[in-house]
């Protein structure tokens, strides 16, 4: 070939480039809209027809409903969620098609009528699915419809497109009613923690974090291969809309594009779950002579309000260690006013031996598994020792901070906790009496008061 031909080889080669390039701006090609009378099911009948499996439909059978996505910044694929009322819908479902740009054809607000015949029902995920089949290992799916057919079964009604009001919604109050519909929720903003970072990973689903002011969180799923992919996502607050879908029983927001988060308003001021208290202290230690699987940990609360142990910790320092050998995270827990927490390390024992269930089970050679000769922390949430019993780096035994064989009780009149250890709070038994303890080994149930002040 001559460099003339090579000339003209180039140049056919770069127009079959261009006419190739993904271009979702260009115009939308007409399509006509169908005002034939038809008689619809509800999407709600559809739904019922499904019996487990995924089947081919073989009535006459036609559904009608407002579109809600839009693959137009390709955060959908392949993929149209339609709900049956423009706005406070009560149900909504997908339909999978092979059609690339499908916005140019079916606008977010179109109502469109879908012709169910030889199509194919399913589920996953929570979600209903019309569409074509896929079959893999002898199981079939729902998959896309053939874009050759997709005409034949989506039709565009005549009805004018006034668009979709989203359902208002809350965090807390999300449900079942609402999925696959198209949601807008007000006063959230990005998880602190995911500051900074891109709305996706190139090529891959990602998940982030929307949260309220309540520390509620939703997830919001974004497509790798989406337009806004690479952009960072926005550090204010604001109201957030799209689709809420569900996967393994957890909610999750599908945003259409970037401008479905309105995201103007200041943060969120941290919300404070964190708080110190001199209310709350160590009030019984057991070690009982007669069954070293009834041991525990007392915490008790002397105000009259209930307080979050979220962040507070208790640990163990054994014999004469001054490094931490276990500790128990409290997080989780909270204790009512004038309330107890109470620590087992065998429940099953605890519940044979007092007659109920521990607050809580830890293992063995944790804190609230002392032999009796271990010294025990109680840490806040920011880190300050509140109370302790003993004396880190000095081993119990025959000391007076023993209550090896028996119990340490703190005395009724002691109402407020102390970071530095004081016997004189203290009734201690064990089995040597020295330093001032008393030489009485204890057994149990009859000599301890688990629950009881």
């Amino acid at each position: 070939m001559n460099f003339k031909s090579n000339k003209y080889f180039l140049i056919i080669i770069v127009v079959m480039l261009i006419s190739c390039v993904k271009n979702r701006e260009f115009d939308a090609p007409e399509v006509e809209c169908s005002d034939s009378d038809f008689a619809f099911i509800a999407i709600s009948e559809l739904k019922n027809m499904y019996n487990g499996e995924t089947f081919q439909i073989q009535e006459d059978l036609v559904v009608k409903g407002y579109v809600i996505s839009s693959d137009k910044e390709g955060n959908f694929f392949n993929t149209i969620y339609f709900q049956d009322e423009s706005s406070s819908p009560s149900d909504g479902m997908q339909i999978e098609l092979e059609l690339r740009d499908s916005h140019l054809f079916f606008n977010v607000g179109q109502q469109i009528i879908i012709k169910l015949k030889g199509l194919y029902l399913g589920k996953s995920n929570d979600t209903y699915k019309i569409g074509g089949v896929f079959t893999s290992f002898g199981n079939r799916s729902v998959g896309r419809l053939p874009k050759n057919v997709v005409f034949d079964h989506v039709l565009i009604s005549c009805e004018p497109n006034n668009g979709i009001e989203p359902t208002l919604a809350v965090i807390p109050g999300l449900n079942d009613a609402m999925l696959n519909t198209l949601v807008v929720i007000n006063s959230v903003e990005i998880k602190q923690e995911e500051l900074g970072e891109a709305f996706a990973v190139k090529e891959e689903e990602t998940l982030r974090t929307l949260v309220d002011c309540m520390d509620n969180e939703l997830v919001m799923v974004n497509s790798g291969y989406a337009d806004f992919q690479s952009e960072i996502l926005p550090d204010k607050m604001g109201a957030a809309t799209g689709l809420l879908t569900k996967d393994n029983n957890q909610y999750q927001l599908i945003i259409r594009g970037v401008n479905d988060l309105e995201f103007e308003q200041e943060r969120c001021e941290d919300f404070i779950d964190e708080f110190t208290s001199p209310s709350i202290f160590i009030s019984e230690i057991a070690d009982p002579d007669n069954n070293a699987g009834a041991r525990f940990v007392e915490l008790y609360n002397a105000s009259e309000e209930s307080l979050s142990l979220n962040g507070w910790s208790l640990e163990r320092y054994t014999n004469d260690n001054t490094a931490i050998s276990s500790s128990i995270n409290l997080s989780e827990y909270e204790i009512l006013g004038r309330g107890f927490l109470i620590i087992s390390p065998n429940s099953e024992e605890f519940k044979n031996v007092y007659g109920f269930d521990a607050d809580v089970t830890v293992g063995t050679n944790s804190p609230a598994d002392s032999n009796g000769d271990d010294n025990l922390v109680l840490v806040d949430p920011f880190g300050s020792v509140v109370d302790i019993f003993g004396i880190i780096g000095e081993d119990g035994s025959n000391t007076n901070h023993e209550f090896e064989d028996g119990r340490a009780v703190r005395k009724i009149e002691v109402d407020t906790n102390n970071a530095i250890f004081n016997s004189a709070e203290w009734l201690i038994y064990n089995d040597t009496g020295a330093d001032g303890t008393i030489n009485e080994p204890q057994n149990a149930p009859l000599d301890f008061s688990p629950g009881i002040r």
